[in-house]
C-alpha cells in the first residue's frame, strides 16, 4: 500500500487552489480599494458602516458567480475555443493593468455618498470588474469550476477581513503604502496576462499543426 499517495493528492489539491486563489487575488486586489473606501465609510454614519461592507461584498460575490455561470455556456452559444479565450482574456487583463499601473489619479469620493456606491462602484467594478471577471472564466476553463467557485469565495472572505479591518490596515501601511502595493498587484497582473496570452498562443500553434 502506498501510503504517500493520500498525500500527494492533497499537495496537487493544494497547488491547484493556489494556482486559482492567487490569481483572483491580485485580480481582485481589495487592498487597493482601501484608499476610495476608508473615507467613503468615514462619510457614512457608524452604524451603517457594517451594511455598507456587506452590500458590497455581496454585490461583487453575485457578479462573479453569475459571470462564472455563463462561462463555458458563452464558449458553446458563440463558438470560441479555449485559446482564443486566453488570447483575448489576456490582452483585456494586460490592457486593464497597464492602464492602472500608467494612472496617477486617484478616486474621489463624493460629497454625498449613499448606500448605492457599495454596489457601484465598490462591489462593482472595484472588487469585481472586468479584471476579475476575465478571471474566472478563464480559471473555469483551467480548473474544476468547483475549486474556482470555491477560491472565489475565498477571495471574498479575505476582501470582507480587509475591508473590516480598513481603518486600522490604512493607519499601518499609509496611503504611500497601499499605493506601492497596489501597483505591484498590477504589475504581477500583467505578468499574468502574458503568460495567459503566451498559453494562448502556444495552444493555437499546437492545434494548427498537422494531425
Amino acid at each position: 500500500i502506498d501510503h504517500n499517495q493520500p498525500m500527494s493528492g492533497i499537495l496537487e489539491s493544494l497547488k491547484d487552489f493556489s494556482l486559482v486563489f492567487l490569481p483572483l487575488l491580485v485580480a481582485m486586489d481589495p487592498l487597493a480599494i482601501l484608499p476610495f473606501l476608508v473615507p467613503f465609510l468615514g462619510a457614512v454614519q457608524p452604524a451603517h458602516r457594517r451594511r455598507v461592507v456587506n452590500i458590497a461584498l455581496i454585490t461583487g460575490l453575485a457578479v462573479g458567480l453569475l459571470f462564472l455561470g455563463l462561462g463555458k455556456g458563452i464558449f458553446i452559444v458563440i463558438g470560441i475555443t479555449l485559446s482564443d479565450f486566453l488570447i483575448a482574456g489576456g490582452a483585456v487583463l494586460l490592457v486593464l493593468s497597464l492602464k492602472e499601473l500608467l494612472s496617477s489619479s486617484a478616486a474621489e469620493v463624493p460629497a454625498d455618498p449613499n448606500e448605492l456606491m457599495a454596489v457601484v462602484p465598490i462591489g462593482t467594478p472595484l472588487l469585481v470588474g472586468p479584471a476579475t471577471v476575465s478571471m474566472l472564466i478563464l480559471l473555469s476553463s483551467l480548473f474544476s469550476v468547483w475549486l474556482v467557485i470555491v477560491a472565489f469565495l475565498a477571495n471574498v472572505v479575505v476582501a470582507w477581513v480587509i475591508f473590516a479591518q480598513s481603518q486600522r490596515i490604512v493607519r499601518f501601511l499609509g496611503h504611500g503604502g497601499l499605493q506601492a502595493f497596489s501597483q505591484v498587484s498590477y504589475l504581477l497582473l500583467a505578468a499574468i496576462a502574458v503568460q495567459l496570452i503566451r498559453r494562448g498562443i502556444v495552444d493555437l500553434v499546437r492545434g494548427m499543426g498537422p494531425g
